[in-house]
């Protein structure tokens, strides 16, 4: 009976070597990912909004959307030329008026009486107001633009999500109908 025991014991430690002492190999199959998603940045939009805060357009650069450069400093531009021109133009008609309340009739303005000299200093105040308006809109518009441009860069848009029209025909009436379809696969 001990030879029994002795035997297994053998067998067993001889079996436990040679499984040690083998070497496994182990085939790995790496398949290729085809669905690459970038890693989100959760401060790129805020990042581009400052940078569009402290200089227009930069935002924008930073966003690698260069031909939106243009149309910022186009419209802040534009608002800060027809502010400084309306603004010349009213302090034109303010000091003829007030050239006229102490006395002298020595202005360029000898064809308008007062009332119109009044009119004008307000039509000029007004678009002066508005060209500046204007400015602070397309500088206001710069940094909300670079910030939702942030955030639609990083919105995943593949082909497993769709949607689009289809036309398809009523079984009962045979009559073609519209609709949408939302196709997600997974």
């Amino acid at each position: 009976m001990q030879k029994i025991y002795f035997i297994f014991i053998l067998g067993f430690l001889l079996g436990t070597f040679t499984n040690y002492s083998q070497e496994k190999k182990v085939a790995i199959m790496v398949t290729k990912d085809t669905l690459k998603y970038k890693e989100i940045n959760p401060l790129a939009p805020a990042k581009a909004a400052f940078y569009s805060a402290v200089l227009p357009g930069l935002g924008q650069a930073y966003n690698k959307k260069y031909w939106k450069i243009p149309l910022v400093y186009g419209g802040i531009g534009a608002g800060l030329y027809y502010y400084n021109i309306n603004s010349n133009k009213f302090n034109s008609y303010r000091d003829a008026y007030k050239r006229r309340l102490a006395g002298y009739r020595d202005d360029n303005y000898q064809y308008l009486d007062d009332s119109r000299l009044i009119t004008a200093q307000q039509f000029y105040q007004r678009n002066r107001d508005l060209s500046l308006f204007v400015a602070v809109a397309f500088y206001a518009l710069n940094i909300v633009d670079a910030n939702i441009d942030a955030h639609l860069m990083q919105f995943n848009v593949n082909d497993k999500l769709s949607f689009r029209p289809e036309i398809y025909s009523d079984e009962i009436t045979y009559q073609q109908n519209l609709g949408l379809t939302l196709n997600f696969h997974f």
